[in-house]
């Protein structure tokens, strides 16, 4: 019970991005959500943010729904593996219709009787299949809510990066006006030639078309976000959050240690359940059950009555269900493999994961403390050589595009660290955020015990 109730926390809360999209003044917080029990939806009616992204996900994704009527059909089984056979009615007559004596029924024999079969554990075992079929696939229901919210993260962080993107492409864009404004003076001044004019003016119609395709691209991921709850017009035009904000992360342990509580291990669980259950089915069948029958005989010629009473028992081999017996054995043995091989695979994707992760974070840090501020302040240097004739057109264009390739690279890697961030949570089905709580409280609790 504990392990679902992380799965469907998990899903409510599933990668809100830690800090790293949360939303900017003005958007509903959580108290807010929990004194009116309205859905939080940001302020502003043309954007949304990830909560709300992932809530109406949750309500109105078309394949969520399509799932839904899978797990009612499964309802059925179980309702279905929950009834008992019906006991059987039967009536018959000897003696009757026949030659000499017997050519009428004047001494025929009738008998009316009741039969039932005495299953067992044979019932309970196909209710214990049934309930293991069903535990499963509301699993597979969690996981697949679970991608489908993990999914909605992904695509609302690749809108965000667009928007980032169009405020680069803004700020590129404002530099090549700029530069051109510079050249003109020059140029009018008669300080440099009208060639490098023309090259600052078709370099900023290079950077207006990016600013356009940068557009096109937004309106596309906007568009596929929206999809996930089933919208073809998206109400919104933007994303709220922060590209560049970024939780704290975890220790590769802290990591490994939830993978045993990941969904897809619960998911190995509950098939492991389903085919125990199955293999208790199929050695309660390798006997096959017993019949009793109960009735009542009316003799015409005497016209009397008497109990009629039997019993039906198995002949033959004492197991005729070896063969299914064998294949439930061998199907539980697998899942138990691939519960093996699902662990080595994921704790190495975990590791392979939380490199990348750690070597973009140091990434960033060196482009926004170091890199970034030195071509900064370089740049405003360059310009005012410019201005003075100390430095060519060529010097000051490439001081510019060290700065631009610097801006990109940050965003960029600030985009890869929060994909990357998504598949960790993915995997392990808790939140960066909630791990750290989680081992917070751990430690607390261990000082607390100490004390």
């Amino acid at each position: 019970m504990l392990l679902k109730s992380t799965l469907l926390v998990y899903g409510w809360m599933l990668l809100c991005l830690s800090t790293a999209l949360r939303a900017e003044p003005g958007i509903i917080s959580d108290q807010d959500h929990a004194s009116t029990g309205k859905p939080v939806y940001v302020a502003d009616s043309t954007s949304i943010n990830l909560q709300a992204a992932i809530t109406r996900t949750f309500e109105h994704n078309p394949t969520l729904r399509a799932f839904s009527y899978a797990l009612k059909a499964q309802g059925g089984r179980q309702l279905q593996a929950s009834l008992a056979a019906s006991p059987e009615i039967s009536f018959s007559i000897e003696d009757a219709l026949g030659s000499g004596p017997f050519d009428g029924i004047d001494n025929a024999q009738m008998t009316l009787g009741i039969a039932w079969v005495l299953e067992g554990d044979i019932r309970e075992g196909h209710k214990d299949v049934a309930r293991g079929g069903t535990s499963l696939l509301s699993t597979q229901a969690k996981i697949k809510r679970l991608d489908a919210a993990a999914e909605t993260a992904r695509l609302y962080v690749i809108s965000l990066a667009n928007q980032a993107r169009l405020h680069n492409a803004l700020k590129t864009v404002a530099l090549a006006k700029e530069t051109v404004n510079a050249v003109n003076k020059r140029v009018a001044a008669g300080k440099t030639p009208g060639a490098e004019l023309a090259r600052a003016r078709a370099e900023l119609a290079r950077r207006q078309l990016a600013h356009e395709d940068i557009e096109h691209e937004l309106r596309s991921a906007i568009r596929l976000l929206a999809a996930q709850w089933g919208e073809t017009q998206p109400h919104f035009a933007r994303v709220e959050g922060d590209i560049f904000k970024l939780p704290a992360t975890r220790t590769l342990a802290t990591l490994k240690a939830q993978l045993e509580h990941s969904p897809d291990f619960t998911r190995l669980m509950s098939e492991k359940r389903l085919l125990q259950a199955q293999l208790k089915l199929a050695e309660s069948q390798s006997s096959p059950p017993w019949q009793v029958n109960l009735g009542i005989r009316h003799f015409e010629t005497t016209n009397d009555q008497a109990l009629v009473a039997g019993i039906s028992l198995p002949f033959g081999e004492r197991s005729r269900n070896t063969g299914n017996i064998i294949a439930a054995r061998e199907s539980l043995s697998q899942t138990m493999a691939q519960a093996d091989a699902l662990k080595v695979r994921f704790e190495t994707m975990l590791y392979i994961l939380s490199e990348e992760l750690q070597h973009s974070l140091h990434r960033i840090a060196a482009y926004r403390g170091d890199i970034l501020p030195q071509l900064e302040d370089a740049l405003k240097q360059t310009r005012k050589a410019y201005n003075l004739g100390r430095y060519s057109y060529l010097e000051w264009r490439s001081v510019q595009a060290e700065v631009l390739a610097a801006r990109s690279t940050l965003l960029e890697t600030s985009v890869d660290a929060q994909l990357k961030i998504i598949e960790i949570e993915r995997l392990t089905g808790v939140p960066m955020e909630q791990l750290a709580t989680s081992m917070s409280d751990k430690k607390s609790g261990k000082k607390t015990d100490k004390n």
